[in-house]
């Protein structure tokens, strides 16, 4: 069926299947002569729609107005990068009006409704640079910083510029890449392109058009117009204000955005003033939507109030609100705005003068499968049959991954189903279609739908419910380590060649008439070494802040002398190590390979669709169990990316083959959970699976504990019980180590005393530095799992004096949300004192309390009903810090964040954000305190790695704040790191040499 747009204006409201959004939206667009501004429910129904219709239809223009990513009247600011992408629709919408191509502008509801900067901020901060061109630096520099770009010594993310010498390094608004502006004098000599990660040029432009990187722009005329409007609003009450006495200095003020309408004259315009002539499309759901967001902002909005009224001096900071008239459209505006145009409602929204319901799509009437039957051959008959019922309409079969559609692909043929195709366009889809094929595309959609035209069907339509998992971009350690390896002006580095230097930037070195762009090194007399920078990889950071560091002199000697005392020191030190290791490498183990038929049923159980990083990881562990060498891995992934997929897949191969395995974990709760998981994957298969902790009793520990003797128990699970020396395994033959960081000395020297020949999986988010360094140098063999699950998105993180109002907001708007808030103290005895604050600012929050002082049958009552939904808000300790996966929880607020580890913030904030919704993370301070230098360092870490999957990263950054302890006999200091890697593995093939000259024997 073909919606036609005039036919529909103002009388018909569609009824559509949810993933048919996008289709109906594409037709409509076609049919339209004009730019179409659709007004979504929410940013993820913008973002699906945008990448359906980015793949069905490429060559249109389809424009993504996104919302703030914070609630009304916050303390905080957007995200840079939400801010940066609606900063560039906006300046296409003002600077391209004219355009002949008419464009789909996507949108949700709350972007919709908040009033935008006047036009003329985007006519006037437009900036046009050319190769050739004089540009006056310092005029360049105000322009940058006005505009809202923040200075910093790298550019890392968009609203960023460095300065190095006569190279301007700059992240513009809207940009994909940042831009190196090459300077001669005054004139502008070249325009490149650079690589955030490796800061590599990698393409050149002969011009530039910038845009502002805010939408607030601190010039004089803004400052004078805030002030002048702040007094208006609040009088001479409102003059000590933080904020007020920020933007009168011309200094950006965090969250200041919230008091946008009073930085211009005139009263704000909303986006439909930007789009003066554009056709209006509203789409499922936006009215409850619509009410859902003027609800929140008048209650945000009083709620502010509300807090004036307190008399509270130990609040650093009065919050004044701007009247929501100034700064949001109210409903009946809205309406009218809408009702003004030509619009189409496929929602459910109801206007005073009626409209009729037409029939476009409808979501397939059943699942064509179930996890209990997937291998069942009536299964696949019972699909071909509906495709044989649909042949005379484009049938098409949506995939999430090219895992999957190989896999999908294979059982069809299988089980009989012909006539297929893939497809790697839609345009290609629809042509095989209609010529009888059964064809499968890469694209994203829950739920199929069918009209008179198509029979769509989704991966999940065939497997059942699934919580798919989205390929995205693919993070190689390799591009990681160069990430987090990113310099400083100024810091000392380690060539391993010339010993230590401090680093001074980049320059670009012109040699044979090639430029090529290189590391500035400054050693000792002033000497300077020019490395490029594809050979980084023979520099390293200096791993101590020692401020009397001496530079080494450049070719002079006493830096190979320097190194043949650490040669000295690795023998006399790392003998045991290397021993071990060497060992370790001559035992052979068991083997164990997967048995075709049996682990493929196994693995179509799995409820997600792999990502490429967790298939290599299995893969990696696959392969060292079938080697005959004992396994030493580490897994490092964020907490929900599928590290415990990996560990189960292992677990079972293992199990299968006839020998034992151990998961050991820290707590009691990431043990039941761990147990819980294993046991639901393994149910049909001869396999036992048990669990040992405080939570299990005597009597039954005693009974576990004689069946792993004898072998009757394939898979024990427990905490460190499990090393008891009253526990004897029959045959060992995988041990599996989960967040291994929580392990004490004493623990790990236990594990170390099991047998020389079991296979090690250990599995971590954050790792701690020495077993990291252990895997970056080759001791440990090392996977990394950095793609995040489909619709996961990054949790926001706030770090915040503790604002009662602020709390309370993130508390409420959870709870309107339908969902529930950790609040995690550092200390038991700090739990009454919150308590007593959440009472007094929340009374009718239901708190349910839990830490480790508890027994054990409370404590798991406890988890049990916050789990089950009794309570809206776990006050606890970091006893929630590992192993709780519980999906409505995407709130946390940390008391004292700095008295905190900057693996253990990362572990907690993991712990939020594991649906489809936002986790919103608040590391409280005290207010009025200054923190210590390296909890400071640890906060801005954590703030600054707010994307998905930075574990990695953050586990490298405490590698250089902590050190790596004593590894390989050596103490991480930079100037001896990169030297003891490369002796390493020299005397570990000694040592493997001799066991073998000396006839060693397993």
């Amino acid at each position: 069926m073909s919606i036609k747009f005039n036919d529909c204006i103002k009388k018909t409201l569609f009824s559509v299947a949810k993933d048919a959004e996008a289709f109906a939206i594409r037709d409509l667009f076609c049919s339209n002569d004009k730019d179409l501004l659709c007004i979504l429910s929410d940013g993820i129904s913008v973002r699906q729609a945008y990448d359906i219709l980015s793949f069905i239809e490429p060559n249109v223009d389809v424009l993504v107005f996104p919302n703030w990513d914070t609630v009304p009247y916050d303390r905080v600011s957007p995200n840079t990068n939400i801010v940066s992408k609606r900063i560039e629709t906006l300046s296409k919408l003002v600077l391209e009006s004219g355009t002949k191509n008419k464009r789909i502008i996507l949108t949700s509801i709350g972007a919709c409704l908040q009033k935008l900067p006047p036009k003329s901020v985007f006519f006037n901060a437009r900036k046009t640079i050319k190769v050739g061109d004089k540009l006056s630096f310092d005029e360049f520099i105000h322009y940058v910083s006005i505009n809202g770009y923040l200075r910093v010594e790298q550019v890392m993310e968009a609203g960023e510029y460095a300065v190095r010498g006569d190279i301007i390094d700059i992240y513009p608004s809207g940009g994909n890449k940042p831009i190196r502006i090459d300077l001669f004098d005054d004139e502008i000599e070249r325009i490149r392109i650079f690589e955030v990660e490796t800061q590599r040029s990698i393409g050149e432009l002969k011009f530039y058009n910038f845009d502002s990187a805010n939408e607030v722009v601190l010039d004089k005329n803004s400052i004078k117009c805030f002030r002048s409007k702040y007094r208006e609003a609040f009088g001479a009450s409102g003059l000590k204000d933080e904020i007020y006495e920020s933007i009168s200095e011309a200094k950006k003020y965090i969250g200041m955005e919230n008091w946008l309408p009073f930085f211009f004259e005139d009263n704000l315009p909303s986006l439909f003033d930007y789009i003066p002539n554009a056709n209006v499309v509203l789409g499922i759901d936006v009215e409850n939507a619509l009410n859902a967001k003027i609800d929140a902002i008048i209650d945000h909005y009083n709620a502010r109030n509300e807090a004036l009224q307190i008399k509270d001096t130990s609040e650093i900071d009065r919050y004044r609100p701007v009247n929501p008239n100034l700064m949001f459209l109210e409903k009946d505006e809205f309406l009218s705005l809408v009702k003004k145009r030509n619009y189409v409602s496929i929602s459910n929204m109801i206007f005073p003068d009626g409209d009729n319901f037409v029939n476009y799509g409808a979501v397939p009437q059943k699942n064509f499968a179930t996890l209990k039957n997937i291998n069942a051959l009536s299964v696949y008959q019972d699909l071909g049959m509906f495709f044989d019922i649909n042949k005379n309409k484009k049938r098409i079969v949506c995939c999430y991954t090219e895992g999957s559609m190989d896999r999908m692909h294979n059982l069809f043929v299988e089980n009989g189903i012909k006539n297929l195709h893939i497809s790697a366009s839609f345009d290609d889809a629809v042509k095989m279609a209609e010529k009888g094929k059964i064809v499968l595309v890469l694209m994203d959609i829950q739920h199929g739908f069918c009209d008179d035209d198509f029979f769509i069907v989704s991966e999940q339509d065939i497997w059942g419910e699934r919580k798919n998992i989205r390929a995205t971009k693919k993070i190689s350690a390799e591009n990681l380590i160069a990430d987090i390896s990113s310099l400083n002006v100024g810091e000392y580095v380690v060539h391993i060649e010339h010993g230590i230097a401090r680093f001074e930037g980049l320059e670009n070195i012109i040699t044979d008439g090639i430029a090529h762009d290189c590391l500035k090194l400054i050693y000792a007399k002033g000497d300077k070494l020019y490395v490029p920078v594809e050979n980084i990889d023979v520099i390293s950071r200096y791993g101590s802040e020692d401020s009397n560091v001496v530079l080494d002199v450049l070719g002079g000697t006493a830096w190979e002398a320097k190194k043949a005392k650490v040669k000295e020191k690795i023998k006399d030190i790392a003998e045991k190590l290397i021993k071990i290791a060497a060992t370790r490498k001559m035992k052979n183990a068991e083997i164990f390979v997967p048995e075709r038929g049996l682990y493929e049923e196994f693995c179509t159980r799995f409820l997600y669709s792999e990502t490429d990083d967790q298939i290599n990881a299995i893969n990696d562990v696959i392969k060292d169990l079938s080697l005959g060498i004992p396994m030493d891995r580490l897994v490092c992934g964020d907490v929900g990316f599928g590290k415990t997929e990996v560990a189960i897949r292992a677990a079972f191969l293992v199990a299968m083959g006839g020998a034992q395995v151990a998961v050991i974990v820290p707590t009691t709760l990431l043990a039941r959970q761990h147990y819980l998981s294993f046991k639901e994957r393994l149910k049909g298969f001869p396999v036992k699976v048990k669990m040992l902790s405080r939570l299990v009793s005597p009597k039954e520990a005693k009974n576990i504990k004689s069946e792993l003797k004898d072998g009757s128990l394939e898979i024990i699970i427990g905490t460190h019980a499990l090393l008891a020396k009253d526990i004897d395994f029959c045959n060992l033959g995988l041990l599996i180590i989960d967040e291994e960081q929580h392990f004490g000395v004493a623990h790990k020297e236990r594990l170390k005393q099991l047998k020389s020949d079991v296979h090690i999986l250990t599995l971590s988010a954050t790792p701690i530095p020495r077993t990291l360094q252990l895997s970056l140098t080759g001791v440990k063999q090392l996977s990394i799992i950095a793609t995040p699950p489909v619709d996961r998105l990054a949790a926001r993180t706030f770090v915040t004096p503790f604002d009662k109002m602020m709390i309370r907001e993130a508390i409420y708007r959870e709870k309107y949300r339908g969902g529930q808030v950790f609040f995690v103290c550092p200390r038991v005895s700090d739990i009454i004192q919150i308590e007593s604050k959440i009472r007094e600012i929340a009374p009718d929050i239901k708190i349910a309390i839990a830490h480790g002082q508890m027994s054990a049958s409370v404590l798991e009552e406890v988890m049990s009903d916050f789990a089950d939904g009794k309570a809206d808000l776990l006050l606890s300790t970091t006893i929630i810090e590992s192993g709780i996966d519980m999906p409505n929880v995407n709130t946390m607020i940390i008391y004292r964040s700095d008295m905190f580890g900057l693996a253990q913030l990362y572990q907690l904030r993991g712990r939020i954000g594991r649906s489809k919704k936002r986790g919103y993370c608040y590391f409280t301070v005290p207010n009025q305190k200054t923190l210590s230098s390296v909890a400071q360092k640890r906060l801005d870490i954590l703030q600054a790695l707010n994307q998905l999957g930075a574990g990695f990263s953050l586990a490298n950054h405490d590698l250089d704040i902590r050190g790596a302890g004593n590894i390989l006999g050596i103490e991480q200091s930079g100037h001896i790191k990169d030297v003891g890697v490369a002796l390493y593995h020299h005397l570990l093939e000694e040592e493997i040499n001799k066991l073998k000259n000396s006839n060693f024997e397993n």
